[in-house]
């Protein structure tokens, strides 16, 4: 388990894979958040009774979005990797089957699509927790309420993340993407029935 940590740690080392890593868990954490605010939003309209079935409803988003981060993420980069490679091998006239640049590839894969899958997973439970206190303390109202702010702050929060990288006002980045969640809750609110 050691070596696997210390594994993981030296490729988020690597600027590329950082970079790549942070792409995929952010644009996935982003549709698990709205997907996640969806899901309380419409469960609350259209009768949910409790929050615990807001709860199943939503862990079963996250693991279908989950599995289509790590699945979708795990055969894009295997072709792109393939695709490097080849090039690789075609400038170098030699076959790097089984060398450090390959194994270095194949475990970069690896650590996106890991990126990707936790990403959704983040995304989708944080919105989700006020609903565990649904009949013991708050409403399914104020559970809904407070589910669309937290997932509003976890959106603000990568924005502001976001622009750390690019030295943009962390403020304005984060209420870009928090809108999304306003935008995305109010939509569900408008919808008929």
């Amino acid at each position: 388990m050691r070596r696997l940590v210390s594994q993981f740690r030296s490729l988020l080392q690597d600027e590329e894979v950082r970079s790549i890593s942070r792409r995929y868990f952010i644009s996935n954490g982003f549709d698990g958040t709205l997907t996640s605010i969806g899901v309380v939003v419409g469960s609350l309209l259209s009768g949910v009774p409790d929050g615990a079935t807001v709860v199943a409803v939503g862990l079963g988003a996250a693991v279908g979005l989950a599995t289509s981060g790590v699945w979708s993420v795990w055969e894009i980069e295997r072709a792109e990797t393939q695709a490097a490679i080849l090039r690789l091998e075609r400038a170098m006239l030699t076959d790097l089957d089984d060398t450090a640049v390959q194994r270095r590839k194949a475990s970069a894969r690896s650590v996106h699509a890991v990126m990707s899958g936790l990403g959704p997973i983040f995304g989708v439970l944080l919105p989700l927790l006020p609903f565990l206190f649904e009949g013991r303390g708050l409403t399914m109202l104020q559970a809904t309420v407070v589910g669309v702010a937290v997932g509003v702050a976890v959106l603000f929060t990568f924005g502001a993340y976001l622009s750390t990288i690019s030295r943009q006002r962390w403020y304005v980045a984060g209420a870009r993407m928090g809108l999304a969640g306003l935008v995305v809750a109010a939509v569900n609110y408008l919808l008929p029935g």
